[in-house]
């Protein structure tokens, strides 16, 4: 008689840069602090669907009561810290949120923070990804690092993903945060070619990669070496490469929209969890929208989905 096994739950690393968020508030004078980052928040959601998952976050806060806060309510989200580390000499980065009509915009204040330097230690780099099958970071996570960082943490990737770890990668395009465009999309190109799951969103590739439309956006990412690439579309539909296979899904419109602040971290959740759990890409894909759509009927980063 064969006997049934139980999968080990998914073990999944995300890299990056968590900050402190200042929020609109319930009166126009009044704003709510909290803590937020693209990588932290598609890890705090991802928490939230796949509760027997072990989700860990590696970067680098400082040792104030700032940083302090903010391990706490990472644990407190259940996302381990083990890989958090703490610099005695810098503190954590800032940003500002303001909405209008539904639409954020940001302002930043990050030169000091300690996750710039989060690349600096490359044996913590390796340990963190041998204990791991799923790793994701994005485009933000490499802007914030200097030429020598980028290119230990995109070796680091491309050594995990030759041992067999799955290697996910949202391109999220931040001109604001590199010295020069060439060097912003030269560097999403590289981290794309050590991917096995490429995000990207089609508004930011159309402008800075000149597509022509999500397929465009789709197939280059495939020719850098992609598996999957899941090309997002604000309220549109979403086109997708997978297994050599291809389709369009349309997502179900959002009825209320607050706030659209980590509307493409809480999809990319959605999908990745949908995908760990067995859904083909086209049902992940519309997963990823349902998370997207109750995130951005709330105000802020991080949202209770229960």
């Amino acid at each position: 008689m064969t006997q049934s096994t139980t999968p080990a739950p998914l073990r999944f690393l995300a890299i990056g840069e968590c900050m402190a968020e200042l929020a609109p508030g319930d009166s126009a004078d009044q704003l709510r602090l909290g803590f937020a980052g693209d990588t932290f928040n598609t890890a705090f959601y991802l928490r939230q669907l796949l509760t027997e998952a072990e989700v860990r976050y590696f970067s680098r806060v400082g040792q104030d009561s700032l940083s302090d806060r903010m391990t706490t309510m990472m644990r407190a989200a259940g996302v381990d810290t083990t890989f958090v580390a703490a610099d005695p000499k810098r503190s954590v980065g800032m940003y500002l949120i303001s909405l209008k009509d539904g639409e954020r915009s940001f302002s930043y204040w990050r030169d000091s923070s300690a996750a710039r330097l989060l690349a600096s230690d490359r044996g913590a780099l390796d340990r963190a990804m041998e204990e791991t099958g799923l790793i994701y970071f994005s485009g933000i996570t490499l802007a914030i690092l200097d030429a020598a960082g980028r290119a230990t943490l995109l070796d680091a990737v491309a050594q995990a993903r030759r041992a067999g770890r799955t290697i996910a990668f949202d391109s999220n395009l931040r001109p604001r945060l590199w010295a020069a465009a060439p060097e912003m999309t030269q560097t999403i190109m590289a981290a794309a070619q050590v991917s096995d799951i490429v995000l990207p969103s089609f508004d930011d590739e159309a402008v800075h990669f000149g597509d022509a439309d999500p397929d465009a956006t789709a197939d280059r990412y495939l020719r850098a070496g992609a598996e999957t690439v899941i090309v997002k579309n604000g309220a549109g539909p979403v086109h997708y490469r997978s297994g050599g296979g291809q389709g369009v899904v349309t997502p179900p419109v959002a009825q209320v929209v607050v706030d659209t602040t980590a509307a493409g971290d809480s999809f990319n959740a959605g999908f990745l969890a949908g995908r760990a759990s067995g859904l083909p890409v086209d049902q992940a894909i519309l997963s990823g929208a349902r998370v997207a759509a109750r995130v951005i009927g709330h105000k802020g980063a991080l949202v209770p989905l229960t």
